[in-house]
């Protein structure tokens, strides 16, 4: 469980980050020499990086499961 609590988690943080980003994008709109967006887009790449090793560990671990009913067919 604890698993599925820490990915909405890693999710919400990546949202967080991206409309920051967007929110950095649209204030410092005359300042170039400004690097919060930048700064606001690496820390959303680390965090979806997290998220992805999140979800490939609870693959692999039997934690998490694909029931879609396509699942073994290819």
């Amino acid at each position: 469980m604890w698993l599925k609590v820490l990915i909405v988690l890693l999710f919400l943080a990546v949202l967080v980050s991206l409309s920051s980003a967007l929110f950095f994008l649209l204030r410092d709109m005359g300042a170039p020499q400004s690097k919060r967006t930048l700064y606001a887009l690496g820390i959303r790449i680390s965090l979806a990086a997290l998220l992805l090793l999140a979800i490939w560990y609870g693959f692999e671990s039997g934690t998490l499961s694909n029931t879609a009913p396509w699942a073994n067919k290819y």
